[in-house]
């Protein structure tokens, strides 16, 4: 009998002192610090609203504001290429020959009729201050006179003719040595000494480095919001800013084509980084707007979502970590911006997030 009452007293004890188990681990669970979990020291930053930039970037193409394209004026076989690509040219330098044999013999044939036109307008003029003199004396009539000052006039006719054709001529003589239209570097130079070239064939290229201009193709959906001094920003391929502009020119006309309206955007260029021809993007600014930002290497991403660990006030004046889904926005440098998840004055954890679960007790230090 006291053996089972002995067994029974055992028993409760036990029933007892597992309930008493439980409820304690329970607490455990509910309240880390409880448990007599240390708090980890973790380095915050207070969320701040900064100015964000509303942009889009697009593929733009550079084009010289002072670039040259050379094209002769004249066909015929290139005979010499005085320059190399890449040389430095002064205005009026020569670039390279046609052969001027055809046109040097056109000149001199004139030359040669002109020569013959000044000796019979000098035989005329001669003739003419006779027949004045005779005129004068009542040998010959006026009529003879006037033959005489007719004959005159029409040789000093066909004289001033035939000048006016020798200039011509030795006008077009000067096509045929091609020169530079001003001062530059000497582009690619695509022809060759014995190749016969037309009007329509491009020679090479004389560029003066300075300016240049973005040619930018917008989606017609945002033409609307294009105005004229919209603020763009020329990057490089790491999404480096390399120059900062404004629109200069929007076309009034859409691309049947491509659906797009071409903006331009000037570029000073003073460094010589960019080039012509070059393919650049050009990111165009629409306007601000104020949200908060966190360095990346605070912000996780599993399962194509971004977190981030807040340190986050308790009620005991202790501060525990929370694990926030965030909506990412731009990258500017080496943060994000966060459009929702994340307000102003959060304390956002950047060391330790690695050994970070939901819940743990933190100590944030600045």
């Amino acid at each position: 009998m006291a053996t089972r009452v002995q067994r029974c007293g055992i028993s409760g004890l036990l029933g007892i002192g597992l309930l008493a188990t439980a409820a304690c681990s329970k607490n455990a669970a509910q309240n880390p610090q409880a448990a007599g979990m240390q708090a980890m020291p973790v380095k915050v930053m207070v969320a701040a609203a900064v100015p964000v930039n509303d942009a889009s970037e697009y593929v733009a193409t550079l084009k010289s504001r002072d670039s040259a394209m050379i094209m002769p004026q004249v066909d015929g076989l290139i005979t010499q290429i005085f320059v190399h690509s890449g040389d430095k040219v002064s205005a009026g330098g020569a670039l390279m020959e046609i052969d001027p044999l055809k046109q040097q013999a056109t000149v001199k044939s004139l030359e040669s009729a002109r020569a013959a036109q000044q000796a019979n307008l000098s035989w005329t003029k001669q003739q003419y201050e006779r027949a004045q003199g005779l005129a004068a004396a009542g040998v010959v009539s006026k009529q003879d006179l006037d033959q005489a000052k007719s004959a005159m006039d029409a040789s000093q006719a066909q004289m001033d003719s035939l000048d006016a054709q020798v200039h011509e001529q030795e006008v077009q003589l000067r096509y045929y040595k091609v020169v530079a239209p001003r001062s530059g570097i000497v582009g690619d130079i695509p022809v060759r000494v014995g190749d016969r070239v037309t009007t329509t064939a491009q020679l090479t290229t004389v560029d003066q480095p300075g300016s240049l201009e973005a040619y930018v193709y917008v989606p017609v959906e945002r033409s609307s919001q294009l105005k004229m001094d919209l603020p763009v920003q020329v990057l490089d391929s790491n999404g480096k800013v390399l120059a900062d502009t404004r629109i200069s020119f929007i076309s009034p006309q859409v691309d049947n084509t491509t659906q797009t309206v071409l903006i331009k955007a000037r570029i000073a260029n003073g460094n010589d980084a960019l080039r012509q021809s070059q393919f650049i993007r050009a990111r165009l600014v629409w306007g601000t707007h104020r949200n908060p930002e966190v360095p990346i290497l605070a912000v996780s991403r599993l399962a194509g979502q971004y977190f981030a660990f807040v340190a986050e006030p308790q009620q005991s004046g202790a501060f525990v970590a929370k694990q926030r889904p965030l909506t990412i926005g731009e990258t500017i440098e080496n943060n994000y911006e966060v459009r929702d998840g994340i307000k102003p004055g959060d304390k956002v954890i950047v060391s330790g997030t690695q050994f970070l679960m939901d819940g743990m007790p933190v100590m944030p230090m600045s």
